[in-house]
């Protein structure tokens, strides 16, 4: 990714954990085996949709110059018996083979629900498979983050939140009115913008999400658009629009 930590708007509490249990084990690996710690392990984000659990998985992988593997549930699941496995061993192998690596798997719960509740052995097999990756039984995880992401924590089988597996749980919170200002800033950069109050905008959004922030800044544009159309002037933001969008 070509995006880092400078492009994420707030979120310090959560950078600063990434940055020591990620960022600082992969910079720094010397210091992490002269303690007989291991670089990699996995983390699991969750919180509410559109709070921007992908974009600072991509930003971590971009903060330390590591590869970066998006893995959908379409790349794994597959109807013949044995496939879902294999697919997801092919994944683990392919980040073994390009360390520093992160996988960053997202709605992780549709991929390791709770055994419990399955009627399916297809199922437990894939969670079975995925627990054996991630504590790296047949080959070394050295070098491999997993990043999970989820809605909904509580849905995931207890296995893998056990020490060692997902032994990080980050809750990625709704930004708060300093990060929705930097937000507003950052995604309104580039933009033909007249003068905007930047810090009433970010009162005025409180508990909206940074997908919710992009909306506000679509409709305003579209708003501009229509008038645009009329006379084919381009005009400026102001902050009357943004007003108008979150109304």
């Amino acid at each position: 990714p070509t995006i880092n930590f400078s492009d994420v708007g707030g979120m310090e509490s959560v950078k600063k954990e990434i940055d020591l249990k990620i960022i600082k084990p992969l910079l720094h690996p010397e210091l992490y085996k002269a303690y007989g710690k291991k670089t990699g392990g996995g983390i699991l984000l969750y919180g509410p949709p559109g709070c921007g659990k992908t974009f600072i998985a991509k930003a971590t992988a971009g903060q330390v110059n590591a590869k970066f593997i998006s893995v959908n549930l379409n790349d794994i699941l597959d109807m013949w018996v044995g496939n879902s496995e294999k697919n997801l061993h092919e994944i683990f192998e392919l980040a073994r083979k390009n360390t520093p690596c992160i996988i960053f798997i997202d709605e992780i719960d549709a991929l390791g629900a709770s055994r419990s509740d399955m009627k399916q052995s297809s199922g437990r097999n894939l969670i079975n498979q995925f627990l054996q990756e991630l504590d790296g039984i047949n080959s070394s995880n050295d070098g491999v983050l997993i990043i999970g992401a989820t809605n909904t924590p509580w849905n995931l089988d207890p296995a893998f939140r056990r020490p060692g597996r997902f032994d990080r749980i980050i809750f990625i919170p709704p930004p708060d009115s300093a990060s929705r200002e930097i937000i507003l800033r950052i995604k309104l950069n580039n933009k033909p913008t007249g003068i905007i109050d930047i810090q009433s905008l970010a009162k005025k959004t409180e508990s909206y999400s940074g997908a919710d922030i992009d909306a506000i800044i679509d409709i305003a544009i579209e708003q501009k658009l229509e008038n645009a159309f009329e006379d084919g002037i381009p005009k400026p933001l102001e902050t009357n629009d943004f007003i108008i969008a979150i109304k």
